[in-house]
């Protein structure tokens, strides 16, 4: 079954809620299983990184973001917007499209966090007086900070659902809505002090370069199977 089959005359909610419907056990268990995968291979590189650490310097715009514990919420919603796009696909051979090109990101972020670690700097804040913030620490660790995959996945995300929304005629303001949730993402990084704004800057760039592939692709497989 594919999104073709779905009347673009229907409301977009209601689109949308189709595409959500379609190979949903597949979605989930792709998903489940893709997340497994890459924290497998996250901490695995974390832990054996090719040589020490570089500490990222701070530049001027680092120290207009203050530290808040308000944006943890907005960071660890990356889960659940990243998985957003592929719900929201109608069929498996844009569903495994997605998956390669997301795979890809994944794997060049982690192949130069092994072959180039970073680390942030000091933040010099007592994390056990934030318990939220503490965990986190180990899942976005300062060794492998540059890029930030969770910024680039984030903009990868962003762009996918901005094709979906435009092609469902979603309204204006979901989908400034969602470039809002995007930069609410990168900014909570920032925030939680779990990168630099170079880090940011460089995960935005790879995020964007590989939506930009990954959107030509998937326009000329659209195109040229009629979906």
């Amino acid at each position: 079954m594919d999104f073709s089959h779905i009347s673009t005359s229907l409301p977009w909610y209601r689109q949308l809620l189709s595409r959500m419907g379609i190979l949903m056990p597949v979605k989930a268990l792709g998903t489940m299983v893709f997340m497994v995968l890459f924290f497998w291979a996250y901490f695995a590189i974390l832990h054996q990184p090719s040589g020490e650490a570089w500490v990222m310097p701070l530049m001027a715009p680092d120290a207009w973001v203050p530290f808040t514990p308000l944006a943890y919420p907005f960071y660890v919603s990356l889960w659940v917007y990243v998985s957003l796009p592929p719900a929201f696909l109608g069929n498996f051979r844009m569903l495994a499209l997605f998956g390669f090109w997301v795979s890809a990101l994944c794997l060049f972020c982690l192949g130069l966090f092994w072959l180039f670690p970073t680390a942030v700097p000091a933040a010099g804040i007592d994390w056990s007086l934030y318990p939220e913030l503490d965990r986190i620490k180990g899942l976005d660790a300062a060794g492998n900070a540059c890029p930030s995959l969770h910024v680039g996945s984030a903009v990868f995300a962003a762009f996918w659902l901005e094709w979906i929304l435009r092609r469902v005629g979603a309204p204006w303001w979901l989908r400034w809505g969602n470039a809002l949730q995007c930069l609410l993402i990168a900014w909570s990084t920032l925030a939680t002090r779990q990168h630099v704004v170079l880090d940011v800057l460089a995960g935005a760039l790879v995020g964007t370069l590989f939506a930009a592939a990954s959107l030509i692709h998937a326009r000329k497989v659209a195109a040229v199977r009629g979906l």
